[in-house]
């Protein structure tokens, strides 16, 4: 039957015509009619193991106790600075591609997030966030300051010409 001794099971109520059976033939018939069967293989259950995992993603098991390789064995970090880096360059390009950002400030983003700046991608959205409204906030500081001296320079032309005007009246007075 091509299978170990532990796994063959003999009808116990046909043990006399069993033990009659003298030739592989007269096996092979009782096999055939199903007084010597082969049992079935048992598997291992792998619903222990299913459990384990499922507590595993839930944060259990997973203590000092637990742990044979070293930090950087189970977790390079090499390989989390790379992922970090990638998800913030591809945050940047996007910005950049749909106009949030112009090259300059990319650029110097760019080699912020190179440099270890930013932990995560919502401390570069912050901080991309903040820096556009303070170059806003910049911009309209200086459209002031422009539109004060251009003010300022009227007002000091109209008082010239009224001085200019006073001086000449005060000419032909004379």
């Amino acid at each position: 039957m091509g299978v170990g001794q532990r796994k063959i099971w003999m009808d116990p109520n046909e043990i006399s015509e069993i033990s009659n059976a003298n030739s592989r033939q007269a096996v092979r018939k009782m096999i055939a009619d199903g007084l010597i069967i082969s049992k079935p293989a048992i598997g291992q259950a792998r619903s222990r193991t299913r459990a384990l995992h499922e507590a595993k993603r839930a944060g259990r098991h997973t203590g000092y106790g637990k742990r044979k390789g070293t930090a950087e064995a189970r977790m390079s970090t090499e390989v989390l600075w790379m992922r970090r880096l990638r998800v913030l360059r591809r945050l940047l390009a996007k910005y950049r591609d749909s106009g949030k950002l112009d090259k300059h400030l990319y650029h110097s983003l760019y080699k912020l997030a190179k440099g270890n700046a930013f932990k995560h991608k919502r401390q570069l959205v912050e901080h991309v966030i903040k820096s556009k409204t303070e170059a806003q906030r910049e911009k309209n500081l200086k459209e002031e300051a422009e539109a004060r001296r251009l003010r300022n320079r009227a007002a000091r032309e109209r008082k010239a010409e009224r001085a200019a005007a006073k001086r000449e009246a005060l000419l032909k007075g004379e």
